[in-house]
């Protein structure tokens, strides 16, 4: 897979999409000032390829651009076109997606929309690939959980940021980040050809053949060492049975077959009924009748109180009655002749606002009440005939709840043998329980000969899926094809004279350390201890051109492009503005470099793509063949960058 084109998509759609081209298998060069957004280019790639985060800064990128879309190639002539919205938070899993032949192309801002996600992205990039579907499993006992290889890993191989490129400490793409080391350490066998679905099915499948091996030799040390107890505790256990009557005719010393059958039989012994069962039902009937009769009672006792508060307000009902009555019945006396106008008050001869009532009104209220107190007076002979049933039944109750209570107390005073009888049952029960639980932990001869033959069948298992993995032996075989890249790395470390090489037999890579590191005579030297940017760099750079270079010689499953972010940086001022004036740089060393990224993709064939976004902009023909961008003012001087002008102005 190799890049042909980057685009970026205004986010309202109406401006036509910032396109970066890119030429396949060939250097491409993207040179200019700084703070043109060359930078960005990598990181946006790495976007499009599936990663959750732009990481871009919070700056004109992210205020212009709403859409980023790669357009790649693969190598049966299909293309595809890789899509990402800009976040609206600090990640997003959509995604856009389009497959296609060899006419392909970018498409429109109105054809973008969220037609998959980061899922399904990496899955088809990774089919297309050739990455087998290999679910990688960590050994045994490690902490770490088991993951798919995708183009996730893959991809940690394709790019070198300009703090990546210059670190002395890390080789790879984001190595420094959690568990991004042990990713790669688990990966690189695979992407090397050292390892595949296979070895790590076998690594897999003999792990579980040894949690089994162990399995089966607890089972047998268990059951051998319950056997033992049993021959200790057994005997014990049958004369706790025959105590509790459970066996009879006990010998004196039985062995240990007598043991287990007379354990065997106290097991199966039933114990004794702890009640007749007419005891029982009788009980209950009487607890059952119990608790009825206390309800009755207690419905008796609320419905006398309710009488008895019937009737003292009826008494004090008829009371007032009667003394209203006999206030009123004094007014009687003045008779119906004496009437004056009730409008005017008889001491000040003032009018009233409200009339008093007449002679005539207080005689018909008299009437009135009279006639109530003689309807309340006829229902008080009614309300003690109630009470008076009321209490004759409730009488009847409670004779009923004395002679269930005798029953009872004479019942339960006869059932003690029955307690002492169940007491003994409880002690039988306890007895069996630790009868069965000493059988069922106890293994027959059978049964400990079953879990022999299983445990030789374990470790015959074991010993076989182990030999198959040392046969496999992938840190040999990874370590061997790590030395065929240390060949073009040592070569080209020497032609670039870096710091160490010309006394170094090797220079390769150490699956350990994910670093560079020199052999010599005197020993081992790591990349850590060797000094200068310049070094770091260039090292860096041997590195990675001889690692794809065997990725492609063997067709190996991981992206034909390398993308290269600064890899002058250690020759110029901090941030230059543009490094093409700088006169007292080291030019040859810069050339050099050039020079070797250019050899590298010609001996490649075509197979290999290499990306460089960087400040230098030398003067060498084949160089400014291989520029696709040169991000500085013209001669009117007309600004370029990655975003256009003409968004800024909006």
């Amino acid at each position: 897979m190799q890049l042909l084109a980057l685009a970026l998509y205004h986010r309202d759609g109406r401006k036509p999409p910032r396109v970066l081209r890119f030429r396949p298998g060939a250097l491409n060069i993207l040179t200019g000032e700084s703070e043109t957004g060359k930078s960005e280019v990598l990181t946006i790639v790495d976007y499009c390829l599936g990663r959750r985060a732009p990481n871009l800064p919070d700056d004109l990128i992210d205020q212009t651009v709403g859409w980023y879309a790669l357009l790649v190639t693969f190598a049966d002539g299909s293309r595809m076109v890789l899509g990402r919205p800009r976040p609206t938070g600090a990640s997003t899993h959509h995604a856009f997606t389009r497959t296609g032949d060899a006419t392909l192309d970018l498409p429109r801002p109105d054809e973008l929309l969220n037609n998959s996600n980061v899922a399904v992205l990496r899955s088809e990039l990774s089919g297309r690939l050739g990455i087998e579907d290999f679910h990688f499993q960590p050994p045994t006992g490690a902490a770490r959980s088991a993951f798919d290889v995708s183009i996730a890993q893959a991809a940690l191989l394709c790019f070198q940021s300009q703090n990546e490129i210059a670190d002395q400490t890390a080789l790879f793409h984001r190595q420094t980040e959690s568990g991004m080391a042990q990713a790669l350490k688990d990966t690189l066998p695979y992407f090397l050809g050292a390892a595949g679905p296979e070895q790590s099915l076998r690594r897999h499948r003999l792990g579980e053949a040894q949690r089994a091996q162990r399995a089966a030799q607890r089972k047998l040390d268990d059951s051998l060492r319950h056997q033992q107890a049993m021959d200790a505790n057994g005997l014990a256990l049958v004369r706790l049975a025959e105590t509790e009557g459970l066996l009879t005719d006990v010998p004196a010393a039985p062995d240990a077959s007598q043991v287990l059958d007379l354990l065997h039989q106290a097991l199966a012994a039933a114990p004794q009924t702890a009640a007749p069962l007419e005891l029982r039902d009788r009980r209950q009937e009487l607890a059952d009748e119990r608790r009825a009769l206390r309800e009755q009672l207690q419905e008796f006792d609320d419905a006398l109180a309710a009488v008895d508060r019937w009737q003292q307000q009826g008494r004090a009902f008829t009371g007032e009655l009667h003394l209203q009555l006999d206030r009123l019945k004094t007014l009687g006396l003045l008779g119906p002749e004496r009437q004056h106008d009730t409008s005017i008050c008889p001491l000040c001869t003032q009018p009233l606002e409200h009339p008093d009532p007449t002679a005539q009104d207080i005689s018909e209220l008299t009437n009135h009440l009279a006639k109530e107190l003689a309807q309340a007076q006829t229902l008080q002979p009614v309300r003690e005939e109630h009470r008076r049933a009321l209490l004759a039944e409730r009488t009847g109750v409670t004779e009923r709840l004395r002679l269930n209570g005798a029953q009872l107390k004479e019942l339960l005073a006869s059932d003690e043998r029955l307690r002492n009888l169940q007491e003994h049952n409880i002690r039988v029960a306890h007895i069996q329980g630790r009868i069965s639980e000493a059988l069922t932990r106890t293994g027959t001869d059978s049964d400990i000969t079953r879990l022999r033959h299983n445990l030789v069948l374990a470790q015959e298992n074991a010993a076989t899926l182990e030999q198959l993995v040392d046969e496999d032996d992938v840190t040999a075989e990874t370590e061997r094809r790590l030395a065929d890249i240390a060949i073009g790395m040592t070569a080209w470390a020497k032609r670039l004279n870096l710091g160490g090489a010309a006394d170094a037999t090797e220079v390769g890579i150490s699956l350990k350390l994910l670093n560079v590191v020199l052999r010599r005579p005197a020993g081992r030297l790591p990349l850590t201890r060797i000094g200068s940017a310049k070094n770091h760099i260039g090292y860096h750079l041997v590195a990675h051109l001889a690692l794809h270079t065997y990725l492609r010689r063997n067709n190996r499953p991981v992206p034909g492009f390398l993308m290269l972010d600064q890899p002058t940086q250690a020759f110029f001022p901090e941030k230059p503005r543009d490094a093409s004036t700088i006169q007292d740089a080291d030019w040859a060393t810069v050339t050099a470099y050039f020079q070797l990224l250019n050899d590298v993709v010609q001996l490649n064939q075509g197979a290999f793509q290499i990306i460089v976004c960087d400040h230098a902009n030398l003067p060498e023909g084949w160089f400014q063949d291989a520029v696709i961008g040169n991000w500085r003012p013209d001669a009117e001087g007309n600004r370029t960058a990655l975003i256009p002008l003409d968004w800024l102005d909006d």
